[in-house]
């Protein structure tokens, strides 16, 4: 057992790796490429965020405008008109006229996206489309006693 020359494989030498050394690498670069054009091609599927981005005040209502469709959901409760967007924006509110009366709106946050809630002094009834328009997404409400 002395030295560690490989004569008849009877010392305690191990026998050296036939493998390169490189191969750790190779398979270290190959799982950096495929975390890469996954992270890509999970970008390229991910939808776009809607997103509220202006609100104008018109006769008889309010236009919404998104820059794209929005899923939405409104009701009318006890005279007040409440629609849901699910879609991003910063809070807001305002007054409109209707028929020489005021009327209140505000835009806030909730866990299900937008919440646009319309009241007044007096009972108001509620009716919503949407449409697009000039390659944005248009929701117009409309307010009726």
């Amino acid at each position: 057992m002395h030295g560690s020359k490989h004569e008849d494989d009877g010392h305690s030498t191990p026998e050296p790796d036939l493998r390169s050394k490189a191969f750790p690498r190779v398979m270290f670069s190959l799982a950096i490429v495929g975390v890469m054009v996954g992270l890509m091609i999970g970008r390229l599927t991910t939808p776009e965020e809607r997103v509220l981005e202006q609100i104008e005040v018109v006769q008889g209502g309010l236009d919404l405008w998104f820059n794209e469709e929005p899923k939405l959901h409104g009701e009318n409760v006890e005279g007040t008109v409440a629609v849901v967007f699910e879609a991003q924006g910063k809070s807001q509110r305002g007054q409109l006229t209707l028929q020489g009366k005021p009327v209140g709106w505000r835009v806030q946050k909730s866990e299900e996206g937008l919440l646009l809630t319309v009241v007044a002094a007096r009972p108001l009834q509620g009716d919503w489309v949407g449409a697009e328009d000039a390659g944005r997404w248009r929701v117009q409400v409309r307010l009726h006693e």
